[in-house]
């Protein structure tokens, strides 16, 4: 019983950033063990777009995770305070969606979020049930708990109030209104980004406010890096995997990401137990495993999960089959620049020639090709994107640029 308790907790607190009240949590996994009693795991989603990317999903795999211990997640679809919209890391007021909007893309979380999370053990609730209640006099009251002084502690409030930027007096009621939130599910446990602690910590001094006789614990995950390994996955900056995403370009984008990032991948979204991980990691350092065979893998798992079981193995072969067709190699070496570059540059930067001039030569005899096509032009630069550069028959690389 004790090791399964300790394998539990080391599970909950794997790749977290940060945890207030772990003790808490400990409390309540061993309850559960020992009397079967569940407990209540909180998280919101302002559905504020109609889908997701494998970035959002880090949080609703944490999730998942407290399912298998104990946990009855509360899954909580902001209807009513996503016409607020969250203030939280944002330098203007954010649009105000309608209804209708908030309601179709609530119901595109929950068919994507239900391959992830077990039904069975999770509420989907919406928080216009309580707040469309509250009333008037129940949100002055609310009000009273937080002062304005309070509120510009947030850095981003301050940096816009500092700056002369409008911050509208409903935005103040963002943090309010989700920690009455917990309230209203008496939620044991809260989960959010690293992002969210403002808002997370808020239900704490709520529950205290309102004599509840527990603050519930928060636990915050980190921001998941793009494909770039740099920079948070994001649409807008385009290195992101989609969980809609074709199982071919799923599992070539996994592909994609370096050695280094595979292994925060695996932390973050994998199901494999951290035992099992460091089974791996230890194989790929004594070099019994490859590492793009592991690499493989994770992403065969991440397509299953989101195609069904058996797609991540087709989306396998038809990989394999379409860059046999081309000659390329699939573990190619990535190089990462920060700034467009001069193809010249790029060719010595990734090791394909050793000098600039012989770039040129190469250029000139054709025997350099960009995604599949020769080039012709040695003064050629290389703006935002993903390249696969050749050199000849057998010599490749992979570059982005951010």
């Amino acid at each position: 019983m004790e090791n399964k308790i300790i394998e539990a907790i080391n599970e909950i607190k794997r790749g977290t950033a940060e945890i207030i009240d772990i003790e808490a949590i400990e409390k309540l996994i061993k309850r559960y063990f020992e009397t079967g009693e569940n407990f209540y795991v909180k998280a919101g989603f302002d559905p504020t777009a109609p889908d997701i990317h494998i970035g959002h999903t880090v949080l609703i795999q944490k999730l998942a995770t407290f399912q298998k211990f104990g946990g009855i997640v509360q899954f909580l679809i902001g209807d009513f305070t996503a016409t607020i919209g969250d203030p939280t890391g944002k330098s203007e007021t954010r649009k105000i969606l309608n209804t209708k909007q908030v309601l179709e893309n609530a119901e595109t979380y929950k068919e994507q979020v239900f391959k992830i999370l077990d039904p069975n053990k999770t509420q989907v609730v919406f928080n216009s049930q309580w707040l469309n209640e509250l009333g008037s006099a129940g949100i002055i009251a609310l009000a009273s708990n937080l002062t304005v002084a309070r509120m510009l502690e947030r850095d981003d409030f301050s940096k816009r109030y500092s700056s002369n930027t409008p911050i509208a007096v409903s935005e103040f009621l963002y943090p309010l209104l989700q920690g009455y939130d917990s309230i209203a599910l008496k939620s044991d446990i809260e989960l959010g980004g690293t992002d969210q602690k403002f808002n997370l910590l808020m239900g704490r001094t709520l529950q205290k406010a309102y004599d509840m006789k527990k603050q519930q614990s928060v636990l915050m995950m980190p921001i998941l890096e793009g494909l770039d390994g740099v920079q948070k996955m994001s649409k807008s900056l385009g290195n992101y995997i989609g969980v809609t995403d074709e199982p071919f370009d799923m599992f070539g984008k996994v592909l994609s990401i370096s050695d280094e990032l595979m292994w925060r991948y695996f932390e973050l979204l994998s199901s494999k137990s951290i035992n099992e991980i460091e089974d791996i990691k230890k194989g790929v350092e004594n070099g019994t495993l490859h590492p793009k065979k592991i690499k493989e893998e994770l992403a065969s798992e991440l397509v299953d999960r989101f195609h069904g079981i058996g797609a991540g193995e087709l989306a396998k072969q038809e990989f394999e089959k379409v860059f046999a067709k081309k000659d390329i190699p699939t573990d190619l070496e990535e190089f990462i620049f920060e700034d467009e570059i001069w193809i010249c540059q790029a060719l010595v930067d990734s090791k394909l020639v050793d000098s600039t001039s012989q770039a040129r030569r190469d250029i000139k005899s054709n025997a350099v090709s960009v995604n599949q096509q020769k080039i012709s032009d040695d003064k050629l630069n290389l703006t935002k994107g993903e390249y696969i550069l050749q050199k000849g028959k057998k010599s490749f690389a992979k570059i982005v640029i951010k």
